[in-house]
Protein backbone atom coordinates (compact mmCIF):
# COMPACT_ATOMS: atom_id res chain seq x y z
CA UNK A 1 0.00 0.00 0.00
CA UNK A 2 1.19 3.51 -0.74
CA UNK A 3 -0.12 6.79 0.48
CA UNK A 4 0.48 9.79 2.70
CA UNK A 5 0.06 13.26 3.12
CA UNK A 6 -1.04 16.03 5.37
CA UNK A 7 -1.34 18.82 2.81
CA UNK A 8 -3.02 19.32 -0.53
CA UNK A 9 -0.70 16.81 -2.20
CA UNK A 10 -1.83 13.54 -0.71
CA UNK A 11 -2.92 10.11 -1.76
CA UNK A 12 -5.36 7.57 -0.42
CA UNK A 13 -4.08 4.03 -0.33
CA UNK A 14 -6.50 1.38 -1.56
CA UNK A 15 -6.14 -1.70 0.63
CA UNK A 16 -7.08 -5.27 -0.10
CA UNK A 17 -10.04 -6.72 1.76
CA UNK A 18 -7.71 -8.94 3.77
CA UNK A 19 -5.82 -5.95 5.14
CA UNK A 20 -7.05 -4.34 8.37
CA UNK A 21 -6.55 -1.02 10.10
CA UNK A 22 -4.13 -2.78 12.45
CA UNK A 23 -2.06 -3.88 9.42
CA UNK A 24 -1.86 -0.30 8.18
CA UNK A 25 -0.81 0.96 11.62
CA UNK A 26 1.82 -1.78 11.88
CA UNK A 27 3.18 -0.77 8.48
CA UNK A 28 3.34 2.90 9.45
CA UNK A 29 5.04 2.15 12.77
CA UNK A 30 7.61 -0.01 10.98
CA UNK A 31 8.42 2.93 8.71
CA UNK A 32 8.60 5.44 11.56
CA UNK A 33 10.87 3.16 13.55
CA UNK A 34 13.45 3.64 10.81
CA UNK A 35 12.79 7.22 9.74
CA UNK A 36 11.83 9.09 12.91
CA UNK A 37 9.13 8.38 15.45
CA UNK A 38 6.61 11.07 14.62
CA UNK A 39 2.98 10.89 15.73
CA UNK A 40 0.58 10.03 12.93
CA UNK A 41 -3.06 9.43 12.09
CA UNK A 42 -4.57 6.72 9.95
CA UNK A 43 -7.83 7.89 8.43
CA UNK A 44 -10.17 5.27 7.01
CA UNK A 45 -12.11 7.41 4.55
CA UNK A 46 -14.30 4.45 3.68
CA UNK A 47 -16.02 5.03 7.01
CA UNK A 48 -17.14 8.45 5.75
CA UNK A 49 -18.77 6.72 2.79
CA UNK A 50 -20.54 4.27 5.11
CA UNK A 51 -21.69 7.05 7.44
CA UNK A 52 -23.11 8.97 4.49
CA UNK A 53 -25.01 5.91 3.27
CA UNK A 54 -26.35 5.41 6.80
CA UNK A 55 -27.45 9.05 6.93
CA UNK A 56 -29.22 8.82 3.59
CA UNK A 57 -30.99 5.62 4.60
CA UNK A 58 -32.15 6.95 7.95
CA UNK A 59 -32.30 10.76 7.82
CA UNK A 60 -33.16 11.61 4.19
CA UNK A 61 -34.32 14.09 2.95
CA UNK A 62 -32.50 16.06 5.69
CA UNK A 63 -29.35 17.33 3.95
CA UNK A 64 -26.09 17.18 5.93
CA UNK A 65 -23.87 20.25 6.13
CA UNK A 66 -20.52 19.22 7.61
CA UNK A 67 -18.96 21.66 10.16
CA UNK A 68 -15.45 22.18 8.81
CA UNK A 69 -14.06 23.10 12.25
CA UNK A 70 -14.70 19.52 13.36
CA UNK A 71 -11.95 18.14 11.13
CA UNK A 72 -10.53 20.10 8.21
CA UNK A 73 -8.16 17.42 6.90
CA UNK A 74 -8.06 17.69 3.09
CA UNK A 75 -8.97 14.04 2.53
CA UNK A 76 -12.11 14.46 4.64
CA UNK A 77 -13.26 17.59 2.83
CA UNK A 78 -12.53 16.05 -0.57
CA UNK A 79 -14.52 12.89 0.13
CA UNK A 80 -17.47 14.70 1.71
CA UNK A 81 -17.57 17.20 -1.14
CA UNK A 82 -17.63 14.35 -3.64
CA UNK A 83 -20.47 12.73 -1.66
CA UNK A 84 -22.54 15.89 -2.14
CA UNK A 85 -22.43 16.99 1.50
CA UNK A 86 -22.72 20.74 2.19
CA UNK A 87 -20.37 22.62 4.51
CA UNK A 88 -20.91 24.78 7.59
CA UNK A 89 -18.02 27.24 7.92
CA UNK A 90 -17.09 29.47 10.85
CA UNK A 91 -14.28 31.52 9.29
CA UNK A 92 -12.83 32.91 6.09
CA UNK A 93 -10.16 30.20 6.00
CA UNK A 94 -12.78 27.46 6.21
CA UNK A 95 -14.86 29.06 3.47
CA UNK A 96 -11.75 29.28 1.28
CA UNK A 97 -10.92 25.62 1.92
CA UNK A 98 -14.24 24.35 0.65
CA UNK A 99 -14.38 26.86 -2.19
CA UNK A 100 -11.08 25.44 -3.43
CA UNK A 101 -12.90 22.11 -3.79
CA UNK A 102 -15.33 23.75 -6.19
CA UNK A 103 -18.23 23.69 -3.73
CA UNK A 104 -21.12 25.93 -4.81
CA UNK A 105 -21.82 28.91 -2.51
CA UNK A 106 -25.38 27.60 -2.11
CA UNK A 107 -23.89 24.59 -0.32
CA UNK A 108 -21.97 26.69 2.20
CA UNK A 109 -23.39 28.20 5.38
CA UNK A 110 -21.51 30.82 7.42
CA UNK A 111 -22.31 29.75 10.99
CA UNK A 112 -20.05 31.81 13.24
CA UNK A 113 -22.32 33.60 15.78
CA UNK A 114 -19.81 36.46 16.10
CA UNK A 115 -18.70 37.39 12.60
CA UNK A 116 -15.88 39.77 11.72
CA UNK A 117 -16.78 42.58 9.32
CA UNK A 118 -13.88 41.66 7.02
CA UNK A 119 -15.06 38.06 6.84
CA UNK A 120 -18.62 39.15 6.10
CA UNK A 121 -17.26 41.17 3.18
CA UNK A 122 -15.34 38.11 2.01
CA UNK A 123 -18.52 36.01 2.16
CA UNK A 124 -20.42 38.69 0.22
CA UNK A 125 -17.76 38.75 -2.51
CA UNK A 126 -17.72 34.95 -2.68
CA UNK A 127 -21.51 34.75 -2.96
CA UNK A 128 -21.88 32.89 0.36
CA UNK A 129 -25.19 34.34 1.47
CA UNK A 130 -26.73 31.92 3.96
CA UNK A 131 -25.66 32.67 7.53
CA UNK A 132 -26.91 32.57 11.10
CA UNK A 133 -27.78 35.44 13.42
CA UNK A 134 -29.06 35.66 17.01
CA UNK A 135 -28.95 39.35 18.05
CA UNK A 136 -29.64 42.85 16.74
CA UNK A 137 -26.02 44.06 16.84
CA UNK A 138 -24.96 41.15 14.66
CA UNK A 139 -27.90 41.87 12.38
CA UNK A 140 -26.83 45.49 11.89
CA UNK A 141 -23.24 44.39 11.19
CA UNK A 142 -24.48 41.95 8.55
CA UNK A 143 -26.67 44.64 6.95
CA UNK A 144 -23.66 46.98 6.62
CA UNK A 145 -21.25 44.42 5.21
CA UNK A 146 -23.38 41.84 3.39
CA UNK A 147 -26.65 43.32 2.06
CA UNK A 148 -27.48 40.12 0.14
CA UNK A 149 -27.30 37.93 3.22
CA UNK A 150 -30.04 35.37 3.85
CA UNK A 151 -30.40 34.81 7.56
CA UNK A 152 -31.27 31.82 9.68
CA UNK A 153 -32.45 33.04 13.07
CA UNK A 154 -30.56 30.97 15.64
CA UNK A 155 -32.97 30.19 18.45
CA UNK A 156 -31.91 28.90 21.86
CA UNK A 157 -32.81 25.40 23.01
CA UNK A 158 -33.59 24.48 26.59
CA UNK A 159 -31.95 21.35 27.96
CA UNK A 160 -32.75 20.98 31.64
CA UNK A 161 -30.23 18.15 31.97
CA UNK A 162 -27.26 20.18 30.74
CA UNK A 163 -26.87 22.34 33.83
CA UNK A 164 -24.26 25.08 33.59
CA UNK A 165 -23.28 24.09 30.05
CA UNK A 166 -26.31 25.93 28.67
CA UNK A 167 -25.08 29.25 30.03
CA UNK A 168 -22.49 29.36 27.24
CA UNK A 169 -24.85 28.49 24.37
CA UNK A 170 -25.78 30.92 21.64
CA UNK A 171 -29.30 31.54 20.41
CA UNK A 172 -32.12 34.01 20.87
CA UNK A 173 -35.53 33.73 22.52
CA UNK A 174 -38.89 33.55 20.76
CA UNK A 175 -39.77 36.96 22.15
CA UNK A 176 -36.61 38.50 20.71
CA UNK A 177 -37.26 36.92 17.30
CA UNK A 178 -40.07 39.42 16.74
CA UNK A 179 -37.70 42.29 17.54
CA UNK A 180 -35.09 40.88 15.14
CA UNK A 181 -37.67 40.60 12.38
CA UNK A 182 -38.68 44.21 12.91
CA UNK A 183 -35.01 45.25 12.67
CA UNK A 184 -34.48 43.11 9.55
CA UNK A 185 -37.46 44.76 7.86
CA UNK A 186 -36.09 48.22 8.61
CA UNK A 187 -32.60 47.25 7.38
CA UNK A 188 -33.81 45.40 4.29
CA UNK A 189 -32.21 42.10 5.32
CA UNK A 190 -33.80 38.79 4.30
CA UNK A 191 -34.70 36.19 6.90
CA UNK A 192 -35.18 32.79 5.25
CA UNK A 193 -35.24 30.27 8.07
CA UNK A 194 -34.45 29.06 11.56
CA UNK A 195 -31.57 27.22 13.16
CA UNK A 196 -31.30 25.49 16.51
CA UNK A 197 -28.70 23.20 18.04
CA UNK A 198 -29.08 20.35 20.53
CA UNK A 199 -25.83 19.26 22.20
CA UNK A 200 -24.64 15.71 21.67
CA UNK A 201 -24.42 15.42 25.47
CA UNK A 202 -28.15 16.11 25.77
CA UNK A 203 -29.96 13.05 27.14
CA UNK A 204 -33.44 14.53 26.93
CA UNK A 205 -34.86 14.02 23.44
CA UNK A 206 -37.80 16.18 24.54
CA UNK A 207 -35.44 19.07 23.74
CA UNK A 208 -35.99 18.37 20.02
CA UNK A 209 -39.75 18.50 20.52
CA UNK A 210 -39.56 21.94 22.16
CA UNK A 211 -37.07 23.22 19.59
CA UNK A 212 -39.16 22.14 16.60
CA UNK A 213 -42.26 23.63 18.16
CA UNK A 214 -40.41 26.92 18.72
CA UNK A 215 -39.12 26.84 15.14
CA UNK A 216 -42.69 26.46 13.84
CA UNK A 217 -43.69 29.50 15.93
CA UNK A 218 -40.89 31.54 14.35
CA UNK A 219 -42.00 30.49 10.86
CA UNK A 220 -45.57 31.58 11.68
CA UNK A 221 -44.24 34.84 13.07
CA UNK A 222 -42.25 35.45 9.90
CA UNK A 223 -45.39 35.23 7.77
CA UNK A 224 -46.74 38.28 9.60
CA UNK A 225 -43.69 40.25 8.45
CA UNK A 226 -43.82 38.97 4.89
CA UNK A 227 -40.62 36.90 5.06
CA UNK A 228 -40.51 33.85 2.78
CA UNK A 229 -39.09 31.13 4.99
CA UNK A 230 -37.76 28.01 3.29
CA UNK A 231 -34.98 26.60 5.46
CA UNK A 232 -34.74 24.80 8.81
CA UNK A 233 -31.36 23.85 10.30
CA UNK A 234 -31.63 21.34 13.16
CA UNK A 235 -27.93 21.74 14.01
CA UNK A 236 -25.41 19.13 15.07
CA UNK A 237 -25.04 17.03 18.20
CA UNK A 238 -24.98 13.71 16.31
CA UNK A 239 -22.43 11.58 18.16
CA UNK A 240 -21.84 8.97 15.48
CA UNK A 241 -23.79 6.27 17.30
CA UNK A 242 -26.33 4.53 15.08
CA UNK A 243 -28.59 4.10 18.11
CA UNK A 244 -28.56 7.83 18.86
CA UNK A 245 -29.32 8.60 15.20
CA UNK A 246 -32.28 6.21 15.29
CA UNK A 247 -33.58 7.75 18.52
CA UNK A 248 -33.34 11.29 17.20
CA UNK A 249 -34.98 10.28 13.92
CA UNK A 250 -37.88 8.63 15.74
CA UNK A 251 -38.51 11.82 17.71
CA UNK A 252 -38.16 14.41 14.96
CA UNK A 253 -39.70 12.59 11.97
CA UNK A 254 -43.38 12.89 12.98
CA UNK A 255 -42.85 16.51 14.06
CA UNK A 256 -41.19 17.44 10.78
CA UNK A 257 -44.06 15.80 8.89
CA UNK A 258 -46.55 17.79 10.96
CA UNK A 259 -44.82 21.18 11.15
CA UNK A 260 -42.80 21.20 7.91
CA UNK A 261 -44.40 18.74 5.45
CA UNK A 262 -42.86 18.13 2.07
CA UNK A 263 -45.33 20.37 0.27
CA UNK A 264 -44.40 23.31 2.54
CA UNK A 265 -41.29 24.02 0.47
CA UNK A 266 -39.09 24.02 3.58
CA UNK A 267 -35.66 22.43 3.11
CA UNK A 268 -34.46 20.74 6.28
CA UNK A 269 -30.73 20.43 6.93
CA UNK A 270 -28.44 19.38 9.78
CA UNK A 271 -24.80 19.80 10.79
CA UNK A 272 -23.40 16.34 11.62
CA UNK A 273 -19.70 16.69 12.43
CA UNK A 274 -18.26 14.02 14.70
CA UNK A 275 -20.95 11.71 13.30
CA UNK A 276 -18.89 11.50 10.10
CA UNK A 277 -15.31 11.67 11.28
CA UNK A 278 -14.88 10.58 14.90
CA UNK A 279 -14.52 6.84 14.27
CA UNK A 280 -12.66 7.31 10.98
CA UNK A 281 -9.34 8.40 12.51
CA UNK A 282 -6.90 6.56 14.75
CA UNK A 283 -3.91 8.31 16.33
CA UNK A 284 -0.56 6.64 17.04
CA UNK A 285 1.85 8.37 19.45
CA UNK A 286 5.32 7.51 20.64
CA UNK A 287 6.68 7.55 24.18
CA UNK A 288 9.53 10.07 24.31
CA UNK A 289 10.30 10.09 28.05
CA UNK A 290 9.51 8.12 31.19
CA UNK A 291 9.60 8.71 34.94
CA UNK A 292 9.34 6.14 37.71
CA UNK A 293 8.03 7.03 41.14
CA UNK A 294 6.92 5.16 44.21
CA UNK A 295 3.69 6.64 45.47
CA UNK A 296 0.10 5.58 45.76
CA UNK A 297 -1.55 6.62 42.48
CA UNK A 298 -4.39 4.51 41.14
CA UNK A 299 -7.30 5.20 38.79
CA UNK A 300 -10.53 6.32 40.49
CA UNK A 301 -12.55 3.33 41.71
CA UNK A 302 -9.59 0.93 41.62
CA UNK A 303 -8.90 -0.70 44.98
CA UNK A 304 -5.47 -0.50 46.53
CA UNK A 305 -3.96 -3.96 46.00
CA UNK A 306 -0.31 -3.21 45.22
CA UNK A 307 2.68 -3.01 47.48
CA UNK A 308 4.11 0.33 48.55
CA UNK A 309 7.29 -0.43 46.63
CA UNK A 310 5.42 -1.01 43.38
CA UNK A 311 6.36 1.66 40.83
CA UNK A 312 4.12 4.32 39.35
CA UNK A 313 5.01 5.38 35.81
CA UNK A 314 4.68 8.75 34.13
CA UNK A 315 5.01 8.68 30.36
CA UNK A 316 5.52 11.65 28.03
CA UNK A 317 4.31 11.28 24.44
CA UNK A 318 5.00 13.26 21.27
CA UNK A 319 1.53 14.80 21.03
CA UNK A 320 -0.63 16.60 23.56
CA UNK A 321 -3.26 19.22 24.35
CA UNK A 322 -1.47 21.76 22.14
CA UNK A 323 -2.01 19.35 19.25
CA UNK A 324 -4.31 16.38 18.75
CA UNK A 325 -5.74 16.45 22.29
CA UNK A 326 -6.67 20.16 22.18
CA UNK A 327 -10.34 19.45 22.91
CA UNK A 328 -9.28 18.24 26.36
CA UNK A 329 -8.75 21.90 27.32
CA UNK A 330 -12.42 22.76 26.77
CA UNK A 331 -14.34 19.53 27.26
CA UNK A 332 -14.14 16.09 28.79
CA UNK A 333 -12.16 13.96 26.36
CA UNK A 334 -12.14 10.31 27.35
CA UNK A 335 -8.79 9.31 25.84
CA UNK A 336 -8.22 5.57 26.30
CA UNK A 337 -4.76 4.36 25.25
CA UNK A 338 -4.11 0.98 23.69
CA UNK A 339 -0.61 -0.48 23.84
CA UNK A 340 0.67 -1.34 20.38
CA UNK A 341 3.28 -3.90 21.32
CA UNK A 342 2.18 -7.40 22.23
CA UNK A 343 2.34 -8.35 25.89
CA UNK A 344 1.28 -11.39 27.89
CA UNK A 345 -2.18 -11.55 29.40
CA UNK A 346 -0.74 -12.21 32.85
CA UNK A 347 1.82 -9.40 32.58
CA UNK A 348 1.52 -7.06 35.59
CA UNK A 349 -0.20 -3.69 35.12
CA UNK A 350 0.98 -0.52 36.82
CA UNK A 351 -0.62 2.79 37.70
CA UNK A 352 0.38 5.19 34.93
CA UNK A 353 -0.28 8.70 33.65
CA UNK A 354 0.23 10.19 30.19
CA UNK A 355 1.46 13.71 29.42
CA UNK A 356 2.14 15.70 26.26
CA UNK A 357 5.58 16.98 25.22
CA UNK A 358 5.22 20.61 26.39
CA UNK A 359 5.99 20.01 30.10
CA UNK A 360 3.04 22.32 30.77
CA UNK A 361 0.86 21.54 33.77
CA UNK A 362 -2.21 21.58 31.52
CA UNK A 363 -0.71 19.07 29.10
CA UNK A 364 -2.09 15.96 30.80
CA UNK A 365 -3.67 13.44 28.44
CA UNK A 366 -4.64 10.67 30.87
CA UNK A 367 -4.63 11.32 34.59
CA UNK A 368 -4.46 7.70 35.65
CA UNK A 369 -4.72 4.32 33.98
CA UNK A 370 -3.32 0.79 34.26
CA UNK A 371 -0.69 -0.21 31.71
CA UNK A 372 2.10 -2.77 31.44
CA UNK A 373 5.53 -1.27 31.93
CA UNK A 374 6.50 0.53 28.72
CA UNK A 375 9.76 1.86 27.37
CA UNK A 376 10.83 5.00 25.56
CA UNK A 377 10.14 4.34 21.88
CA UNK A 378 7.02 2.24 22.45
CA UNK A 379 3.78 3.22 20.73
CA UNK A 380 0.29 3.92 22.06
CA UNK A 381 -2.88 3.93 19.94
CA UNK A 382 -5.97 6.11 20.44
CA UNK A 383 -9.09 5.38 18.41
CA UNK A 384 -12.09 7.65 17.70
CA UNK A 385 -9.79 10.64 17.27
CA UNK A 386 -11.32 12.17 14.14
CA UNK A 387 -13.38 14.91 15.77
CA UNK A 388 -11.90 18.23 16.90
CA UNK A 389 -8.34 17.02 16.35
CA UNK A 390 -7.28 17.71 12.77
CA UNK A 391 -7.50 21.45 12.28
CA UNK A 392 -5.10 24.31 12.90
CA UNK A 393 -2.86 23.14 15.71
CA UNK A 394 -0.14 24.72 17.79
CA UNK A 395 3.39 23.49 17.25
CA UNK A 396 4.38 23.96 20.89
CA UNK A 397 8.12 23.61 21.47
CA UNK A 398 8.58 22.93 17.74
CA UNK A 399 6.98 19.50 17.92
CA UNK A 400 5.74 18.53 14.47
CA UNK A 401 2.09 18.05 13.62
CA UNK A 402 1.16 14.40 13.14
CA UNK A 403 1.26 13.01 9.63
CA UNK A 404 -1.97 11.73 8.11
CA UNK A 405 -2.16 8.45 6.22
CA UNK A 406 -5.40 7.91 4.30
CA UNK A 407 -6.78 4.51 3.44
CA UNK A 408 -9.88 3.04 1.84
CA UNK A 409 -10.83 -0.52 1.01
CA UNK A 410 -11.39 -1.50 -2.60
CA UNK A 411 -15.01 -2.37 -1.76
CA UNK A 412 -15.69 1.14 -0.39
CA UNK A 413 -14.08 2.68 -3.45
CA UNK A 414 -16.15 0.43 -5.73
CA UNK A 415 -19.27 1.42 -3.78
CA UNK A 416 -18.54 5.09 -4.45
CA UNK A 417 -18.09 4.38 -8.15
CA UNK A 418 -21.23 2.24 -8.35
CA UNK A 419 -23.21 5.05 -6.74
CA UNK A 420 -21.83 7.48 -9.32
CA UNK A 421 -20.19 9.70 -6.72
CA UNK A 422 -16.53 9.02 -7.47
CA UNK A 423 -15.49 11.94 -9.65
CA UNK A 424 -12.83 11.69 -12.33
CA UNK A 425 -10.82 14.36 -10.49
CA UNK A 426 -10.88 12.35 -7.28
CA UNK A 427 -9.87 9.18 -9.08
CA UNK A 428 -7.08 10.83 -11.03
CA UNK A 429 -5.51 13.05 -8.41
CA UNK A 430 -6.11 11.40 -5.08
CA UNK A 431 -6.21 7.64 -5.40
CA UNK A 432 -3.43 5.15 -5.94
CA UNK A 433 -4.90 2.74 -8.52
CA UNK A 434 -3.25 -0.38 -7.16
CA UNK A 435 -2.14 -1.85 -3.88
CA UNK A 436 0.19 -4.49 -2.53
CA UNK A 437 -0.26 -6.71 0.48
CA UNK A 438 0.92 -4.98 3.60
CA UNK A 439 4.04 -6.29 5.24
CA UNK A 440 7.15 -5.05 7.05
CA UNK A 441 9.01 -4.79 3.75
CA UNK A 442 6.44 -2.32 2.34
CA UNK A 443 6.46 1.35 3.16
CA UNK A 444 4.37 4.40 2.47
CA UNK A 445 5.56 6.88 -0.09
CA UNK A 446 5.75 10.56 0.73
CA UNK A 447 4.79 13.27 -1.70
CA UNK A 448 6.68 16.43 -2.35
Amino acid sequence: MKGLLEDANYSIGLVDEGATLADVIDNCIYQHTHTGKRAFYVGDLGKLVKKNIQWQNMMAPIKPFYPVRCNSAPGVLEILGTLGVGFACSSKSEMALVQDLGISPENIIYTNPCKQASQLKYAAKAGINIMTCDNDMELKKIARNHPNAKLLLHIATEDISAGEEMNMKFGTTLKNCRHLMECAKELGVQIVGVKFHVSGSCKELQTYIHALSDARCVFDMAEEFGFKMNMLDIGGGFTGSELQLEEVNQVIRPLLDAYFPKDSGVNVLAEPGCYYVSSAFTLAVNIIAKKTEYEKLLPPGVEQTRNDDEPVFTYYINDGVYGSFASKLSEKLNAIPEVHKKYKEDEPLFASSLWGPSCDELDQIVESCLLPELSVGDWLIFDNMGSGTLGDQSTFNDYQKPLIYYMMSFSDWDEMQDAGIASDTLMKNFFVPSCVQLGPEDSFSTAA
